[in-house]
């Protein structure tokens, strides 16, 4: 039993495995080893002796309910927040051997409020580390425009001020000077959390999308599963008081919650959640009843039969073209020889390689057929059906 929380005190698992593309080196750069935190006049923990690495260049989200320490284990990492006990690496190096303004000067740090300079520019805002590192006028412009750039943000608003600017707007402006002197990690405390869902979903994209580039360590903290699931490469569910319950990939968080508490929090939908995390590129295609142009009636008879399917789907130049009833493939030969591309009616069902298996599994089910998988050239990869997607999940789906 733990003697401060009164409780079993469970084991969290982990995985090492990434959910959203991005590649790690391997090296932990951000190393929690039982981490306390008690502050002044409460005789209970908000975090209690958490142990967490978190892995160079990815994304993880801290998750929890309300009162589960995940914005206090965020503020010890660049120490807004004093640890009590346990100690936290960042590259192998205590953060207690460094003052508190260098190590916040090395990392970026972004909140939901982004906490813009109201009287100072855009740019002026952007350039806030690197005048504080003194950096040449020279070489902080040239950040600047670069970051500009990167995070998405028209140039002409650098002259302008945080009022003029939309909530989208200021959150990127927050991003860009977070990432100003190039800081390996970056700290996010419910960065999308003030704006609207439209923006906030746009948001999540140009996090992902900046990520691919820049390839920081992140830390996010967000009460949105959903969010996690959507940006996270891992996940680290914490329970009120500071205590990890698991941290694990979103798929692993999704399959195989690791007891009760994760599997109250994730809830009920935690199969359509999975089909959103996977993209039909995961699946292994089959051809289906698909054949070229240039095939034989012995050849469609075949596919037909194997398939057992009384429509024929068509390629042209490996490119996807149409589906054509069987009757009419049978009647083109006998009129013709060949098959005749005239009769195609257009797929009534296809996906990318880039659609989600939750996408894949609507249009299927609306079509009342297997999906074509089609790429932006138009090039066909084969079918998906909801067999197909059933298997993806595995023996572990709800």
């Amino acid at each position: 039993m733990d003697g401060r929380s009164g409780r079993s005190r469970p084991v969290a698992t982990s995985s090492g495995s990434t959910s959203s593309g991005a590649t790690s080196s391997g090296a932990t750069s951000i190393r929690l080893t039982e981490v306390t935190k008690v502050f002044a006049g409460s005789t209970e923990p908000a975090v209690d002796r958490l142990s967490l690495d978190i892995d160079a260049g990815t994304i993880t989200a801290l998750l929890g309910p309300s009162g589960c320490g995940k914005t206090t284990t965020l503020r010890m990492i660049n120490r807004l927040v004093e640890p009590t006990a346990g100690t936290i690496e960042i590259d192998g190096v205590d953060i207690l051997g460094r003052s508190p303004q260098e190590l916040r000067r090395s990392i970026g740090y972004v909140i939901q409020q982004v906490g813009l300079f109201p009287h100072r520019t855009i740019a002026s805002n952007v350039a806030t580390v690197p005048d504080l590192l003194g950096w040449d006028r020279k070489r902080t412009a040239e950040r600047v425009e670069e970051l500009t750039t990167l995070v998405g943000l028209d140039h002409d608003l650098l002259s302008r001020y945080p009022d003029e600017l939309s909530g989208g707007q200021q959150q990127r402006v927050g991003v860009a000077r977070a990432l100003a002197a190039d800081p390996p990690v970056l700290l996010m405390d419910e960065p999308f959390g003030a704006v609207d869902p439209i923006v906030r979903s746009r948001l999540q994209d140009e996090l992902l999308d900046l990520q691919s580039k820049v390839r920081k360590t992140i830390v996010l903290v967000t009460h949105d599963l959903d969010e996690a699931l959507r940006i996270a490469d891992r996940i680290a569910l914490l329970n009120v008081g500071g205590i990890l319950e698991q941290v694990a990939t979103p798929d692993d968080l999704m399959s195989a919650p690791a007891n009760d508490f994760v599997a109250s929090f994730i809830g009920d939908e935690r199969g359509l959640r999975r089909l959103s995390l996977k993209t039909v590129s995961g699946l292994r295609h089959h051809q289906g009843p698909v054949v070229a142009d240039s095939a034989d009636l012995a050849d469609v008879e075949a596919v037909l039969a194997a398939e057992m399917s009384e429509w024929l789907g068509i390629t042209v130049d490996e490119r996807f073209v149409g589906w054509v009833h069987a009757d009419d493939a049978r009647a083109a030969f006998r009129a013709h020889g060949r098959l005749d591309t005239d009769a195609l009616q257009v797929p009534a069902a296809q996906v990318q390689p880039d659609s989600t298996l939750r996408a894949a599994m609507e249009l299927i089910m609306n079509a009342n057929s297997s999906a074509a998988v089609i790429d932006d050239d138009g090039r066909f990869g084969g079918v998906v059906t909801l067999e197909d997607i059933r298997r993806s999940l595995g023996a572990q789906s709800p």
